[in-house]
Order: C-alpha cells, then sequence, then structure tokens
C-alpha cells in the first residue's frame, strides 16, 4: 500500500484492536533526526491511530548503535508520548530463540529480548534510506535488537565483523528466528541516500508512506525505486529451508 505522505493517517488493521500489547520499533538507533531516524510526527500518528481502536499498552524498544544511550536518544528525536512505554534493549530480558532452518546461514540461534516475544502486535517502522545503492528497510530493521545482545555467532570472525560483511545473512536467519512482525511501515516523505553508513547523504522529497506485511513492503519499495536489497533475495533463496 503505497499512500500520500501529507495527509497519511494511520488507520490499523482489525486484527490490531485485538491486540493488549502493542510493540513499535522505529529506526532511531544513531540518534541522528529525520530523515535518518523515524520522525516523531510520524511515530505520534501511529499511536494516535492505535488508541482510536485499542487501550492496549503500547511500547517502543530500540537499541542505541552509537556512543549515546537510548534515554537520550528518546529525548533528542522528542519520542516522548503519553501513556508510551520507552524501552532500551539493553535493559530487557533476553531470551534464546532456534533458528527453524534446517542449515541456518550464519546463526544457529538468537538472543532475542522477551517483550517482543510477549506481545500481540509488532509493528517495524523506518525512513526510507539507500544505503551504498542497498534499501535498508522495514526487515533490516529488526538488526539492532539483536546487536546490543551477545550473540553466539557460529565462525572465527567476531560479531562486528559478519555485521559488516555478512549482513544479508544474518538478517535472513534473524527474519525465520524472531517472531513475524505484523506491520511494516516506511517513512518515505524525504528519500535518503548514503555512501555508507557513516555519511550523512543527501535527501529528496518523495512524498509517500508505504505500508503493508513487512517482506511485501520491502519488495514493493525496492521494486517502486529500482533499488537493490540483497536481504530480500537472501531471504526468498531460503524459504525452501524451512523445516515445517
Amino acid at each position: 500500500m503505497i499512500l500520500d505522505s501529507a495527509n497519511f493517517v494511520f488507520e490499523p488493521p482489525v486484527s490490531l484492536s485485538r491486540a493488549r500489547r502493542v510493540l513499535i520499533k522505529p529506526f532511531a538507533s544513531t540518534g541522528v533526526p529525520y530523515p535518518h531516524s523515524v520522525s516523531a510526527g510520524l511515530m505520534k500518528k501511529i499511536i494516535e491511530g492505535i488508541r482510536k481502536v485499542s487501550d492496549a499498552d503500547i511500547m517502543i524498544l530500540e537499541g542505541s548503535m552509537c556512543d549515546k544511550p537510548m534515554a537520550q536518544i528518546y529525548k533528542d528525536l522528542k519520542y516522548a508520548f503519553p501513556r508510551i512505554i520507552l524501552k532500551d534493549v539493553k535493559d530487557v530480558t533476553l531470551v534464546e530463540v532456534d533458528n527453524p532452518l534446517l542449515k541456518p546461514l550464519l546463526m544457529p540461534t538468537f538472543q532475542i529480548p522477551n517483550i517482543i516475544l510477549s506481545s500481540d502486535y509488532l509493528i517495524s517502522v523506518v525512513p526510507l534510506r539507500v544505503i551504498g545503492g542497498q534499501g535498508y528497510l522495514t526487515i533490516s530493521n529488526l538488526m539492532s535488537l539483536v546487536c546490543g545482545a551477545k550473540q553466539n555467532a557460529d565462525s572465527n570472525l567476531e560479531w562486528e565483523q559478519l555485521l559488516v560483511h555478512e549482513k544479508a545473512k544474518i538478517l535472513t536467519d534473524l527474519y525465520y528466528t524472531i517472531p513475524s512482525f505484523d506491520l511494516g511501515i516506511v517513512e518515505a516523505t524525504e528519500k535518503l541516500v548514503c555512501k555508507n553508513e557513516s555519511s550523512k547523504g543527501e535527501s529528496t522529497h518523495y512524498g509517500r508512506i508505504f505500508m503493508g506485511e513487512p517482506y511485501q513492503v520491502d519488495r514493493e519499495v525496492v521494486q517502486t525505486l529500482g533499488i537493490k536489497s540483497d536481504y530480500l533475495k537472501q531471504i526468498e533463496e531460503s524459504r525452501s529451508d524451512l523445516d515445517l
């Protein structure tokens, strides 16, 4: 689903109205404002939409991938919403979950935040970022949920090196291991293009919001904009390896 960002109103799916605990995972790990992180304006619209149909507990969960703690990042990004719980991945209990793939690409298990397992409805929200020609969208947004925890990588390489050289494989393993997110939202009011993760990049107005099931949304963005996404290709290639 592609919507006009200027007139966007979050209309929750019917299934969300039955949830008792909703978890929102925004991309905000760097602490740099929109278009590098999800804007507070879009987060407010999502929360307002949920409140129209549900009194569920709403939690925002993110993990810092910079030198700032999440409490400071939330403050800097103006993530201050009434009756919302702001959580840091580093402060939650982790549960080891087995990878269901018959032949995991790299990670046979992951340490997953327990509140993901206990939430009824999961939403991944990201800005539209193209880094080094690759789209990093709602599925790649899940990476910071596990980067804050020590992962038992079955490799001689350190975890940080795996993140640099094998990100598509790690994301594929994570996609099949972590409980499925129900909804993906891409904030594409601006399109941010960067040479690498550390560069500021350049943004251009695009004026859209993409919304739907995370895998389908990521595919729609990639196909619409004509960009690459190695992790989507890897996820598709690994489907036949599921232990069903």
